[in-house]
């Protein structure tokens, strides 16, 4: 009989994702990565160089978000979590594939969240630091991403952060956001976007047939979508990659 793995009973550091694509590369730089299912939830663990990560994939909205992260810490107890994966660039000098941080995050309904963050702002390396604003559908044009940003001076939009910060705050562990973006304020996403993701975060094939039927276009509009996540996944892996290390040494 195989011993339990204590990596992933006990972990330094919890990433909460909506997406499997959001995390895979990161993964792909850990050691002994195993997946398990528990409950609604997909949980994956390893080792980053010392530091032992566990990762929940919650599916879209904060609604999942929340449940996952409770789920999270109740199993793995991390010291830190971080909200990752992607995010919609709010600023004009925003662009696809860079780095957004946040030092606090908004929603609709509930307080603020101030994040006590000693990180600074380098947009000549693609690196932004600011507040967050988190909703519950996808922004999906540049006029709809200009209005949010006028109202709520945030510098990213996720649908995740808020519900995942709200339960590190009750459980009082250190929370931090770190996303990529995949869309700005260049171009609209396709319309297909609001209507492919299930509730878990899983693409509804029939959707997408439907999508297909109806605007034999849109193929190609979702492919460059799938190319552009993918290239920045990677990019987020990279960014994390100081992140967790730095991390796990302040905490030993």
């Amino acid at each position: 009989m195989t011993a339990p793995d204590e990596d992933l009973a006990h972990a330094d550091i919890g990433l909460v994702c909506a997406l499997p694509l959001e995390v895979d590369e990161f993964l792909k730089r850990c050691d002994r990565v195993r997946s398990y299912t528990g409950g609604d939830f997909t949980f994956k663990g390893g080792r980053y160089d010392k530091a032992r990560i566990a990762v929940v994939e919650s599916g879209a909205g904060q609604v999942r978000a929340a449940r996952a992260t409770r789920a999270l810490i109740e199993a793995h107890s991390p010291k830190w979590v971080l909200s990752i994966g992607f995010a919609g660039g709010l600023l004009p000098e925003m662009r696809v594939g860079h780095i957004a941080v946040a030092d606090g995050v908004v929603e609709a309904d509930h307080p603020p969240l101030k994040i006590d963050l000693n990180m600074h702002n380098d947009p000549m390396h693609g690196l932004f630091v600011g507040t967050f604003v988190t909703v519950n559908q996808i922004v999906r044009t540049v006029v709809e991403k200009s209005d949010l940003a006028a109202h709520s001076h945030a510098i990213a939009v996720d649908m995740e952060s808020h519900a995942v910060g709200r339960v590190c705050q009750e459980l009082g562990t250190k929370f931090m956001v770190v996303r990529v973006l995949t869309d700005d304020l260049t171009e609209d996403l396709p319309p297909e976007v609001l209507s492919i993701l299930g509730k878990t975060g899983s693409v509804r094939m029939g959707a997408v047939l439907g999508s297909l039927w109806k605007r034999p276009g849109s193929l190609q509009d979702m492919w460059k979508l799938r190319e552009r996540a993918m290239t920045a996944s990677t990019k987020l892996a990279s960014f994390l990659d100081g992140v967790v290390t730095q991390l796990y040494a302040a905490e030993h």
